[in-house]
C-alpha cells in the first residue's frame, strides 16, 4: 500500500491496470507495425507537430516525398502508390500516438498523485515514467537505423525496445499487485527460482525480436525438425558459439526454438516442485502458467509453420503479454515482503 487512504489506493489501481492495458495495446500494434514493415513510413521524429496526422493532400505529399529518400523505398517499395503508402503511414503513427498517449496518462496522474501522495513513496513511478521517457528515444534511434544504408532497423535496437516495453509493462504491473493483491501466500518456494524463469522469458522475447527484425520465422518453416534436419543444415554448429551467430537468421531460429524448450522444461520442475510439496496457494498461479507456456509454444510452432502470418504471429505476442504477467505475478506471490 502507497497509503492507507482507500480512495487513493483504489485510483492508484485504477490508473496502474489501465496503464498496463495501453501499454499491452501499444505492444501489439508495435508488433504489427513490425510484421506490415510499417516502422519506417515516418521518416521524422515529430514529437509535438506529429500529433495529428496529415490532414490534406498537400500532407500527404510531403509524408510520401520523404518516405520516398530512404532505402526501404528505393530497393523494396518502389512501386508503391500513395493509397499503400497510406496503410503503413497509418499503422506507424497509431504507434506513435499510442507513445504520446502512454506518456501523458502516465505524467498526468503522477503530478496529481504528487500532490496527495509523500514523493518518496512514488519515486518508483518516477523512475517509470523515465523509463517511458527513455523508451521514447529508443523507439526513435531504432528507427534511424531503417533510414540511411538498410531496408529494415536494426534487430538489435528492436529488441532493446521492446525489452523496454516489457520492463515497464512488468514494472507496473507488479505495482499494481502490490496495492490490489494481498502476499498472504505462508507456503512460498524460494523466489529465485521464479525469477530465473522470468528472466528465461525476458531472453526469449529479445530473442523473438530477432526473429522479427531478421525476418527469421519466414525460414525453415518445418517443426520440430528445421527442414530435414534438427540443427539448421545451412549452418555449422561451430557457429553457434560465434558472435556472428546474433545476425545469422537461421541460428537465431534455432535458438529461439531451443529456449523455449529450455522454458518449458524449467517450467516442469517448478511444476512438480509444488505438487511434490503439496503447496496448495500456488496451484493456481502455476497451472495459470502452464496454461500460458503452452499456448505460447502451440502458436510459436503455428508461427513457423505458416511462415510468420501477420494474424498468428500477432497471436503469438499477444500471448507473451499474458505469459510475462503471469510470470511476474508468480514471482511476486513468492517473494516474501516486510
Amino acid at each position: 500500500m502507497y497509503t492507507v487512504n482507500t480512495k487513493i489506493n483504489n485510483q492508484l489501481s485504477l490508473w496502474l491496470i489501465s496503464m498496463f492495458w495501453i501499454i499491452s495495446i501499444m505492444i501489439v500494434v508495435g508488433g504489427l507495425t513490425r510484421l506490415t514493415d510499417s516502422g519506417l513510413s515516418i521518416t521524422k521524429w515529430e514529437l509535438f507537430s506529429g500529433f495529428l496526422p496529415p490532414l490534406n493532400q498537400s500532407d500527404w505529399i510531403i509524408y510520401f516525398n520523404l518516405y520516398q529518400e530512404i532505402p526501404e523505398f528505393k530497393l523494396q517499395n518502389f512501386n508503391m502508390s500513395m493509397e499503400e503508402f497510406k496503410i503503413i503511414f497509418w499503422w506507424e503513427w497509431i504507434h506513435r500516438f499510442l507513445g504520446r498517449l502512454i506518456g501523458l496518462g502516465f505524467l498526468i496522474p503522477l503530478i496529481y498523485f504528487s500532490f496527495k501522495i509523500k514523493i518518496s513513496n512514488l519515486l518508483n513511478f518516477y523512475f517509470i515514467f523515465l523509463l517511458i521517457c527513455f523508451q521514447g528515444f529508443i523507439g526513435w534511434f531504432m528507427v534511424r537505423s531503417g533510414l540511411v544504408d538498410r531496408i529494415d532497423v536494426s534487430h538489435f535496437r528492436l529488441s532493446v525496445h521492446l525489452l523496454i516495453a516489457f520492463v515497464i509493462l512488468s514494472l507496473i504491473f507488479w505495482n499494481y499487485l502490490k496495492i490490489r493483491k494481498k502476499n498472504d501466500i505462508s507456503l512460498k518456494i524460494s523466489p529465485i527460482f521464479p525469477i530465473i524463469f522470468l528472466i528465461l522469458v525476458f531472453i526469449q522475447i529479445g530473442i523473438g525480436a530477432f526473429v522479427s527484425g531478421m525476418d527469421a520465422g519466414k525460414i525453415y518453416n518445418t517443426w520440430p525438425l528445421m527442414g530435414n534436419t534438427y540443427f539448421p543444415d545451412d549452418n555449422k554448429f561451430v557457429n553457434l558459439f560465434k558472435l556472428s551467430a546474433l545476425s545469422d537468421p537461421s541460428l537465431i531460429q534455432f535458438v529461439h526454438r531451443n529456449l523455449a524448450y529450455i522454458i518449458g522444461i524449467f517450467y516442469l520442475f517448478l511444476l512438480y516442485k509444488i505438487y511434490r510439496n503439496k503447496l496448495n496457494d500456488l496451484y493456481p498461479s502455476i497451472n495459470l502458467l502452464g496454461f500460458f507456456i503452452i499456448l505460447q509454444i502451440i502458436l510459436g510452432i503455428f508461427t513457423i509453420i505458416y511462415g510468420a502470418q501477420i494474424l498468428i504471429a500477432s497471436m503469438h505476442q499477444i500471448s507473451s503479454i499474458f505469459l510475462v504477467s503471469s510470470s511476474v505475478y508468480f514471482v511476486y506471490i513468492n517473494t516474501k515482503f516486510n
